[in-house]
Protein backbone atom coordinates (compact mmCIF):
# COMPACT_ATOMS: atom_id res chain seq x y z
CA UNK A 1 0.00 0.00 0.00
CA UNK A 2 1.42 3.09 -1.06
CA UNK A 3 2.40 5.47 2.25
CA UNK A 4 1.98 8.68 -0.33
CA UNK A 5 -0.88 11.29 1.15
CA UNK A 6 -4.27 11.01 -0.57
CA UNK A 7 -4.50 14.88 -0.13
CA UNK A 8 -1.16 17.84 -0.27
CA UNK A 9 -2.32 21.15 1.01
CA UNK A 10 0.06 23.80 -0.62
CA UNK A 11 0.45 27.05 1.37
CA UNK A 12 3.26 29.70 -0.06
CA UNK A 13 3.95 32.78 2.86
CA UNK A 14 5.57 35.72 3.64
CA UNK A 15 5.98 37.09 6.94
CA UNK A 16 2.36 35.11 7.99
CA UNK A 17 3.38 34.61 12.11
CA UNK A 18 -0.31 35.48 13.40
CA UNK A 19 -1.91 33.88 11.13
CA UNK A 20 -0.11 30.79 10.75
CA UNK A 21 -1.78 28.62 14.41
CA UNK A 22 -5.28 29.87 12.95
CA UNK A 23 -4.55 28.84 9.51
CA UNK A 24 -3.47 25.09 10.92
CA UNK A 25 -5.87 24.45 13.41
CA UNK A 26 -8.67 25.23 10.55
CA UNK A 27 -7.40 22.81 8.17
CA UNK A 28 -6.86 20.13 10.63
CA UNK A 29 -10.61 20.43 11.28
CA UNK A 30 -11.37 20.52 7.62
CA UNK A 31 -8.80 17.12 6.91
CA UNK A 32 -10.55 15.25 9.47
CA UNK A 33 -13.92 15.94 7.85
CA UNK A 34 -12.27 14.92 4.88
CA UNK A 35 -11.47 11.37 6.17
CA UNK A 36 -8.63 11.26 3.56
CA UNK A 37 -4.56 10.73 4.38
CA UNK A 38 -3.04 14.45 4.07
CA UNK A 39 0.18 16.42 4.11
CA UNK A 40 -0.05 20.27 4.77
CA UNK A 41 2.96 21.81 2.77
CA UNK A 42 4.57 25.44 4.24
CA UNK A 43 6.44 27.27 2.06
CA UNK A 44 8.00 30.20 3.76
CA UNK A 45 9.40 32.58 0.93
CA UNK A 46 11.88 34.20 3.04
CA UNK A 47 10.13 35.70 5.61
CA UNK A 48 11.78 37.78 8.52
CA UNK A 49 9.36 37.37 11.13
CA UNK A 50 9.83 33.84 12.29
CA UNK A 51 6.94 32.23 10.30
CA UNK A 52 9.20 29.73 9.44
CA UNK A 53 10.12 28.55 13.35
CA UNK A 54 6.45 28.41 13.78
CA UNK A 55 6.08 25.97 10.98
CA UNK A 56 8.59 23.98 12.50
CA UNK A 57 6.70 23.86 15.73
CA UNK A 58 3.60 22.64 14.19
CA UNK A 59 5.69 20.13 12.26
CA UNK A 60 6.77 18.36 15.70
CA UNK A 61 3.00 18.53 16.32
CA UNK A 62 1.53 17.32 13.65
CA UNK A 63 3.93 14.51 11.41
CA UNK A 64 1.82 15.58 8.17
CA UNK A 65 3.05 19.26 8.25
CA UNK A 66 5.85 19.48 6.19
CA UNK A 67 7.97 22.63 5.38
CA UNK A 68 10.15 24.23 2.65
CA UNK A 69 12.49 27.46 3.66
CA UNK A 70 13.18 28.81 0.27
CA UNK A 71 16.95 30.98 0.53
CA UNK A 72 15.38 34.75 -0.07
CA UNK A 73 12.14 36.16 -1.46
CA UNK A 74 11.18 35.06 -4.66
CA UNK A 75 7.90 36.03 -5.02
CA UNK A 76 4.68 34.43 -4.20
CA UNK A 77 4.33 32.82 -7.87
CA UNK A 78 8.20 31.08 -7.15
CA UNK A 79 6.96 29.61 -3.70
CA UNK A 80 3.60 28.52 -4.96
CA UNK A 81 5.49 26.38 -7.83
CA UNK A 82 7.99 24.67 -5.14
CA UNK A 83 5.39 23.50 -2.89
CA UNK A 84 3.42 22.10 -6.00
CA UNK A 85 6.99 20.02 -6.98
CA UNK A 86 7.16 18.91 -3.91
CA UNK A 87 3.83 17.99 -3.35
CA UNK A 88 3.46 13.99 -2.96
CA UNK A 89 -0.87 13.50 -3.13
CA UNK A 90 -2.77 12.22 -5.54
CA UNK A 91 -4.47 15.47 -5.29
CA UNK A 92 -3.41 19.04 -4.45
CA UNK A 93 -4.67 22.21 -3.32
CA UNK A 94 -3.04 25.53 -3.32
CA UNK A 95 -4.12 28.58 -0.85
CA UNK A 96 -2.60 31.92 1.03
CA UNK A 97 -2.07 31.80 4.37
CA UNK A 98 -4.03 35.04 5.46
CA UNK A 99 -7.20 32.83 5.95
CA UNK A 100 -9.27 35.04 3.15
CA UNK A 101 -8.82 31.61 1.12
CA UNK A 102 -11.61 29.63 3.45
CA UNK A 103 -10.27 26.23 4.50
CA UNK A 104 -13.94 24.68 4.40
CA UNK A 105 -14.18 25.25 0.64
CA UNK A 106 -11.44 22.48 0.41
CA UNK A 107 -14.95 20.26 1.25
CA UNK A 108 -16.64 21.54 -1.81
CA UNK A 109 -13.42 21.39 -4.17
CA UNK A 110 -13.64 18.18 -3.23
CA UNK A 111 -16.88 17.26 -3.92
CA UNK A 112 -16.35 18.60 -7.49
CA UNK A 113 -12.94 16.71 -7.89
CA UNK A 114 -15.25 13.09 -7.34
CA UNK A 115 -17.60 14.33 -10.21
CA UNK A 116 -14.63 13.91 -12.29
CA UNK A 117 -13.02 17.63 -12.79
CA UNK A 118 -9.41 17.55 -12.58
CA UNK A 119 -8.82 21.06 -11.96
CA UNK A 120 -11.12 23.13 -9.48
CA UNK A 121 -10.91 26.92 -9.56
CA UNK A 122 -12.34 29.15 -7.10
CA UNK A 123 -13.84 32.29 -7.74
CA UNK A 124 -13.93 35.01 -5.27
CA UNK A 125 -16.94 37.04 -4.20
CA UNK A 126 -16.11 40.40 -3.42
CA UNK A 127 -17.56 41.23 0.47
CA UNK A 128 -17.26 44.67 1.93
CA UNK A 129 -13.48 44.86 3.22
CA UNK A 130 -12.50 44.99 -0.53
CA UNK A 131 -12.07 48.06 -1.30
CA UNK A 132 -13.71 50.19 -4.39
CA UNK A 133 -10.08 50.12 -6.07
CA UNK A 134 -9.43 46.60 -5.99
CA UNK A 135 -12.64 45.59 -6.76
CA UNK A 136 -12.48 47.94 -9.97
CA UNK A 137 -9.01 47.13 -10.76
CA UNK A 138 -9.46 43.46 -11.02
CA UNK A 139 -12.69 43.75 -12.79
CA UNK A 140 -11.38 45.52 -15.68
CA UNK A 141 -8.09 43.52 -15.21
CA UNK A 142 -9.55 40.05 -16.11
CA UNK A 143 -11.74 41.84 -18.75
CA UNK A 144 -8.49 43.02 -20.48
CA UNK A 145 -6.67 40.00 -21.08
CA UNK A 146 -9.87 37.85 -21.49
CA UNK A 147 -10.47 40.30 -24.15
CA UNK A 148 -6.40 40.47 -25.70
CA UNK A 149 -5.28 37.10 -24.36
CA UNK A 150 -5.49 33.10 -26.06
CA UNK A 151 -6.65 31.81 -22.48
CA UNK A 152 -10.46 32.86 -20.77
CA UNK A 153 -9.81 33.55 -16.65
CA UNK A 154 -12.94 34.05 -14.89
CA UNK A 155 -13.36 37.13 -12.80
CA UNK A 156 -12.26 37.15 -9.43
CA UNK A 157 -10.08 33.70 -9.92
CA UNK A 158 -7.38 33.31 -7.51
CA UNK A 159 -4.69 30.94 -6.88
CA UNK A 160 -7.10 28.83 -4.43
CA UNK A 161 -7.43 25.65 -6.45
CA UNK A 162 -7.38 21.52 -6.69
CA UNK A 163 -5.67 19.71 -8.80
CA UNK A 164 -5.69 16.19 -9.77
CA UNK A 165 -2.33 14.26 -9.98
CA UNK A 166 -2.44 14.00 -14.12
CA UNK A 167 -3.40 17.68 -14.11
CA UNK A 168 -0.34 18.34 -11.87
CA UNK A 169 2.26 16.57 -13.90
CA UNK A 170 1.40 18.32 -16.60
CA UNK A 171 1.37 21.82 -15.03
CA UNK A 172 4.79 20.87 -13.83
CA UNK A 173 6.22 20.58 -17.48
CA UNK A 174 5.96 24.40 -17.34
CA UNK A 175 9.33 26.00 -17.27
CA UNK A 176 8.66 29.76 -17.66
CA UNK A 177 10.26 31.69 -15.27
CA UNK A 178 7.98 35.19 -15.10
CA UNK A 179 4.42 32.91 -14.37
CA UNK A 180 1.11 33.52 -14.35
CA UNK A 181 -0.44 30.26 -12.74
CA UNK A 182 -4.20 31.50 -13.38
CA UNK A 183 -3.78 31.78 -17.33
CA UNK A 184 -1.29 28.71 -17.06
CA UNK A 185 -4.01 26.63 -15.65
CA UNK A 186 -6.78 27.89 -18.13
CA UNK A 187 -4.38 27.40 -21.04
CA UNK A 188 -3.59 23.61 -19.56
CA UNK A 189 -7.27 22.93 -20.62
CA UNK A 190 -8.31 19.55 -18.50
CA UNK A 191 -11.75 19.07 -17.36
CA UNK A 192 -12.30 22.17 -15.45
CA UNK A 193 -15.36 23.41 -12.53
CA UNK A 194 -15.29 26.85 -10.16
CA UNK A 195 -16.09 26.92 -7.16
CA UNK A 196 -17.39 30.15 -5.34
CA UNK A 197 -16.15 31.50 -2.29
CA UNK A 198 -16.73 34.57 0.26
CA UNK A 199 -13.77 36.30 0.65
CA UNK A 200 -13.17 36.84 4.53
CA UNK A 201 -11.23 40.10 6.54
CA UNK A 202 -7.88 39.32 6.24
CA UNK A 203 -7.25 37.49 9.93
CA UNK A 204 -3.71 39.16 10.62
CA UNK A 205 -1.30 41.52 8.78
CA UNK A 206 -1.05 43.35 5.60
CA UNK A 207 -1.60 42.24 2.50
CA UNK A 208 1.90 41.74 0.81
CA UNK A 209 -0.40 42.60 -3.06
CA UNK A 210 1.19 46.30 -3.21
CA UNK A 211 0.16 48.84 -6.19
CA UNK A 212 3.49 48.25 -8.07
CA UNK A 213 3.09 44.04 -7.27
CA UNK A 214 -0.17 44.21 -9.08
CA UNK A 215 1.17 46.24 -12.07
CA UNK A 216 3.85 43.58 -12.32
CA UNK A 217 1.14 40.90 -12.11
CA UNK A 218 -0.98 42.48 -14.36
CA UNK A 219 2.29 42.78 -16.93
CA UNK A 220 3.23 39.51 -16.47
CA UNK A 221 -0.11 37.88 -17.03
CA UNK A 222 -0.86 39.86 -20.86
CA UNK A 223 2.29 39.43 -21.79
CA UNK A 224 2.70 36.08 -21.36
CA UNK A 225 -0.91 35.40 -23.32
CA UNK A 226 -0.71 38.42 -25.47
CA UNK A 227 1.09 39.54 -28.68
CA UNK A 228 -1.53 42.30 -29.13
CA UNK A 229 0.24 45.07 -27.46
CA UNK A 230 2.89 44.71 -29.86
CA UNK A 231 0.92 44.67 -32.76
CA UNK A 232 -1.39 47.91 -30.72
CA UNK A 233 1.93 49.38 -30.65
CA UNK A 234 2.69 49.31 -34.36
CA UNK A 235 -0.88 50.28 -35.41
CA UNK A 236 -0.73 53.05 -33.46
CA UNK A 237 2.75 53.89 -35.70
CA UNK A 238 1.29 53.17 -38.82
CA UNK A 239 -1.72 55.32 -38.11
CA UNK A 240 0.50 58.33 -36.39
CA UNK A 241 2.67 58.13 -39.64
CA UNK A 242 -0.37 58.31 -41.99
CA UNK A 243 -1.67 61.33 -40.06
CA UNK A 244 2.00 63.24 -40.10
CA UNK A 245 2.38 62.43 -43.87
CA UNK A 246 -0.82 63.81 -44.36
CA UNK A 247 -0.22 67.21 -42.30
CA UNK A 248 3.41 67.11 -43.93
CA UNK A 249 1.98 67.27 -47.38
CA UNK A 250 -0.55 69.98 -46.25
CA UNK A 251 2.39 72.12 -44.92
CA UNK A 252 4.04 72.13 -48.00
CA UNK A 253 1.39 73.00 -49.68
CA UNK A 254 0.35 76.22 -47.57
CA UNK A 255 4.11 77.08 -47.37
CA UNK A 256 3.52 77.47 -51.58
CA UNK A 257 0.58 79.55 -51.25
CA UNK A 258 2.36 81.91 -48.47
CA UNK A 259 -0.27 80.77 -45.90
CA UNK A 260 2.12 79.71 -43.34
CA UNK A 261 1.60 81.12 -39.50
CA UNK A 262 5.08 81.37 -37.28
CA UNK A 263 4.01 79.59 -34.00
CA UNK A 264 5.35 76.93 -31.13
CA UNK A 265 1.59 75.23 -30.58
CA UNK A 266 1.45 72.87 -33.27
CA UNK A 267 4.98 72.15 -33.22
CA UNK A 268 4.91 71.55 -29.51
CA UNK A 269 1.88 68.84 -29.34
CA UNK A 270 3.21 67.27 -32.54
CA UNK A 271 6.77 66.46 -30.98
CA UNK A 272 5.00 65.55 -27.50
CA UNK A 273 2.49 62.97 -29.34
CA UNK A 274 5.09 61.61 -31.57
CA UNK A 275 7.58 61.40 -28.31
CA UNK A 276 5.04 59.94 -26.13
CA UNK A 277 3.66 57.31 -28.71
CA UNK A 278 7.84 56.57 -29.44
CA UNK A 279 8.11 55.82 -25.86
CA UNK A 280 5.19 53.96 -25.12
CA UNK A 281 6.12 51.36 -27.94
CA UNK A 282 9.74 50.91 -26.30
CA UNK A 283 8.26 50.61 -23.11
CA UNK A 284 5.93 47.32 -24.64
CA UNK A 285 8.61 46.60 -26.50
CA UNK A 286 11.11 46.64 -23.93
CA UNK A 287 8.59 44.19 -21.82
CA UNK A 288 8.39 41.63 -23.73
CA UNK A 289 12.45 41.82 -24.33
CA UNK A 290 12.46 41.54 -20.12
CA UNK A 291 10.62 38.07 -20.39
CA UNK A 292 13.12 36.89 -23.70
CA UNK A 293 16.13 37.99 -21.09
CA UNK A 294 14.49 36.06 -18.36
CA UNK A 295 13.88 32.94 -19.89
CA UNK A 296 17.44 32.66 -22.05
CA UNK A 297 19.69 32.96 -18.94
CA UNK A 298 17.75 30.26 -17.37
CA UNK A 299 18.90 30.33 -13.93
CA UNK A 300 17.10 28.36 -11.09
CA UNK A 301 13.39 29.50 -10.25
CA UNK A 302 14.69 29.12 -6.50
CA UNK A 303 16.69 27.99 -3.98
CA UNK A 304 15.60 25.95 -0.92
CA UNK A 305 17.67 26.87 2.30
CA UNK A 306 16.05 24.16 4.81
CA UNK A 307 13.34 21.85 4.52
CA UNK A 308 11.20 20.03 8.10
CA UNK A 309 9.79 16.37 7.24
Amino acid sequence: MSDLPELSIVVPLYNETENLDPLYRELAHVISLTKKSCEILFVDDGSRDGSFDIVKALSIKDGRVRGISLSRNFGHQVALMAGLQHARGHIVISMDADLQHPPETILNMLREHEKGFDIVNTRRINGKEIGYFKRLSSKYFYRLINRIAHVTIPEGSSDFRLMSRRALDSFLQFGERDRFTRGLVSWMGFHQAVVNYECPPRFAGRSKYTFRRMLHFAADGITAFSSKPLRIASYTGIIVFLVGFAYAIFAIINYFRGDTIPGWTSLLVTVLLLGGIQLLSLGIIGEYLARIFNEAKSRPLYFIKEQIN
